[in-house]
């Protein structure tokens, strides 16, 4: 009798070990995917909290570009390589550019790293000037024939951006090409992102109409910008501009040894859009801000463009 009750059981205990096994892989899976929640709810709090604090960190930086080019204009003197918004700042950890107080507790943060640098947007021919009434002036696209062939680019991407822009910005049609609002957007016209990349350094995209500056332009900008003027000419007002920098185009004339008077539109020795690069690195995110800001009557200074890139910090070897 009590061997049948043994063998009658035996099966019983099976069954419940089994239920247990099934119950335990349930939980456990059931754990492990809240757990797995849990994280990533952390991990995405984390990153935005991250992302927040460097956008303040990089508005922070564009603030401290304002407070400069502010001060640059009270002084009165022409914009120039010499004056302190040319000056880059290079990397350096955030914590000292803070008041830290005598326990020096900022050192239990992150390591950030903040960099950055103001450019004389006026130092690059912009493109804006090709177009007037939505045609296409003459005097300009030699210029910028001249530019493309000094940048080694050939005369016919000048043709190609002169007939891209006109079909954009002086069209009517409906199925007129977006316009450009950046150099990059330069290949919505047809442009290899390589041939862009090259023109990069020498050209610009601006909201309006604007002069070269004599005392930030490179060589190559002047030479295209100023009818008749050579590579030599050019390196020669550089050179000229190291030791003190044009106050006015009759500087620049007496320079060249010109008799006929440049045109304001072409050259100034001021300018009044400026890029402004803001570089963070916080950990292993590097994050990058461009802004195109404009100087308007010498003390306001508003952001008018904006870009912003992420990238991860590379090892270091």
């Amino acid at each position: 009798m009590m061997t049948r009750r043994a063998a009658l059981a035996r099966p019983a205990r099976g069954a419940a070990l089994l239920v247990a096994m099934v119950l335990l892989t349930v939980v456990a899976t059931l754990a492990a995917g809240m757990v797995w929640q849990q994280w990533k709810a952390i991990e995405v709090e984390s990153a935005e909290r991250s992302r927040a604090q460097s956008v303040w960190i990089l508005h922070g930086a564009l603030d401290w570009a304002r407070l400069i080019l502010r001060e640059d204009a009270r002084s009165g003197r022409p914009t120039s390589l010499n004056e302190p918004w040319a000056t880059p700042l290079a990397e350096a950890r955030l914590s000292t550019f803070l008041a830290v107080d005598r326990n020096n507790n900022a050192d239990e943060g992150p390591e950030a790293f903040l960099s950055g640098a103001i450019s004389d947007a006026q130092a690059r021919y912009n493109l804006r000037n090709l177009m007037d009434g939505g045609k296409v002036v003459p005097a300009q696209l030699a210029a910028l024939q001249r530019l493309c062939t000094l940048a080694g680019v050939g005369q016919d991407v000048a043709n190609q951006l002169a007939n891209g822009l006109q079909a954009a910005l002086g069209s009517t049609e409906g199925n007129k090409p977006l316009p450009p609002q950046q150099l990059d957007d330069l290949t919505w016209l047809g442009l290899p992102a390589d041939t862009v990349a090259r023109l990069s350094p020498v050209l610009v995209l601006l909201p309006v109409t604007t002069p070269v500056n004599v005392n930030t332009a490179s060589r190559e900008v002047l030479a295209a910008a100023v009818p008749g003027l050579d590579l030599g000419s050019a390196d020669r007002l550089v050179q000229a501009r190291a030791r003190q920098p044009f106050r006015n185009l009759a500087e620049v004339n007496a320079t060249l040894g010109r008799s006929t008077p440049l045109n304001e539109r072409d050259v100034d020795v001021r300018s009044s859009f400026f890029e402004v690069r803001g570089r963070l690195r916080l950990e292993q995110r590097v994050i990058e801000e461009q802004t195109l800001v404009e100087r308007r009557n010498g003390q306001e200074v508003v952001a008018i463009g904006q870009a912003r890139r992420n990238t991860l910090a590379l090892p270091a070897r």
